[in-house]
């Protein structure tokens, strides 16, 4: 797809396009940069602030960092979320990454996408990507520099310190540590300025585990965008399509569990609670991709059979359409096995008013009220699980529908995107405060 712009890419940053391989790469392609204006460094303050005569400039230039913009991941997500956070804000945006589906995405938030190799774990690029960041910031006047993955925020760390320009993390996960090696690579993600924690529970991780200063961390939950889970916006026609692909009949209670087809996911676990519950006049449905899991796709199908529960629980592929999804469910479950550091599925399922059952550990612990807008099981216990669906399913139409207005009501307090926009646009005026600008 080409985009037709009102105004030509700089002729000098085009000029800086090479053919060596990994250098920055800057076409009218919607897959690489668009629309970019080159805007004057300020030689006076932190980043962009006063221009010359005559050239018009955003009050603020913010640059995200990230490896690539494919899938569907929360960093993914995220970073196109903020992106139209910051450009409505009257802000400048900018993204960083190897460039992926949801490039389109930030040209619609009316964001700038810069292509670099950033997705490279290589140390020899990785050193190489700090001095194109750093011309990056330098000529686009970049004043914050925001980072949500280990590889490069190694990058644009060092380009943060040789600028001079605030350095803001986001860490999304807890990581796998191993090594000394391994703890030191993953620091990097403590290093900044402020280091946002997506959950009370990430953040209790970065002190315990790194040792990272309270007082730097501000804890920013995930949030999700109210006008699309929003029941009175998903048409009947949208769950009726659905019920029809997945081959639904109607008068059989629904139980979901979305997420990729991964072990720690916990797949099994609920397969074995469905068996334990020994129900039949329900269906159960595993919504997500196997990614090439073939083999626990395959060990997935021969447990449902194993139970006999071919009847009861399918598998289905990924879902565009979540929120008919959810719709479509009366009752959506996580089973992680392992924490998740937020869990956008619970907190997306309360926003559509379905009650929800999740693991007792992780982010579901801050976004579930246990027994108002959903139930806690201790992680890994199918039978705990089974009693927690079997409460779920004997909820009566009144009770339903006071479990759907806390949940909605919880969501849309605490956990909108709005909420975690405003909340980061605080974060960064607060690291340009520090630096004598106040916006």
């Amino acid at each position: 797809m080409t985009c037709n712009l009102s105004y030509a890419v700089p002729e000098r940053l085009i000029s800086s396009r090479s053919n060596a391989k990994g250098a920055m790469s800057i076409t009218h392609n919607h897959t690489i940069i668009s629309s970019m204006t080159k805007r004057s460094p300020n030689t006076e303050a932190v980043g962009g602030g006063k221009s010359p005569a005559g050239t018009s400039t955003a009050p603020v230039t913010v640059l995200q960092v990230l490896p690539a913009l494919g899938g569907s991941g929360g960093v993914e997500r995220g970073t196109v979320e903020i992106a139209g956070c910051i450009t409505a804000q009257g802000w400048r945006s900018l993204v960083a990454s190897n460039g992926g589906e949801r490039v389109y995405q930030l040209q619609r938030a009316g964001a700038d996408h810069i292509q670099l190799p950033l997705h490279s774990k290589n140390p020899l690029t990785i050193y190489a990507n700090i001095s194109k960041l750093m011309k990056v910031i330098k000529e686009q006047g970049v004043d914050i520099v925001h980072v949500r993955s280990r590889a490069p925020a190694w990058s644009a760390y060092y380009a943060c310190k040789n600028t001079n320009t605030a350095f803001v993390t986001t860490f999304h996960g807890t990581y796998s540590i191993g090594s000394a090696l391994k703890r030191l690579y993953n620091s990097v993600m403590t290093r900044g300025d402020r280091v946002i924690a997506i959950s009370k529970f990430i953040a209790g991780h970065l002190k315990q585990t790194y040792g990272a200063a309270g007082d730097k961390i501000r804890i920013i939950h995930r949030g999700v965008d109210l006008d699309s889970f929003n029941a009175s916006l998903v048409s009947a026609e949208r769950v009726v399509k659905l019920a029809h692909t997945w081959r639904l009949e109607d008068g059989y209670p629904v139980v979901m569990l979305p997420g990729r087809l991964t072990r720690w996911k916990g797949q099994g676990v609920f397969i074995e609670a469905i068996a334990a519950l020994g129900r039949k006049d329900i269906r159960c449905v595993l919504v997500g991709s196997d990614q090439g899991r073939s083999g626990y796709r395959k060990e997935l199908e021969r447990l449902i059979e194993k139970n006999g529960l071919s009847s009861v629980v399918r598998i289905v592929d990924h879902c565009d359409d979540m929120p008919a999804a959810y719709m479509l469910a009366d009752v959506v479950v996580s089973a992680s096995t392992d924490p998740e550091a937020f869990g956008r599925v619970v907190v997306e399922a309360q926003a559509l008013g379905r009650p929800v059952v999740a693991p007792d550990h992780g982010g579901a612990c801050e976004t579930i009220i246990e027994g108002q807008t959903g139930w806690l099981f201790p992680p890994g216990d199918k039978a705990a699980l089974a009693e927690a669906l079997r409460q779920a399913l004997s909820l009566d139409e009144d009770g339903r529908q006071v479990f759907a207005e806390r949940a909605v009501r919880s969501v849309t307090e605490h956990f909108s995107k709005a909420a975690m926009c405003e909340k980061t646009l605080n974060v960064y005026r607060e690291v340009l405060r520090e630096r004598g600008r106040d916006v």
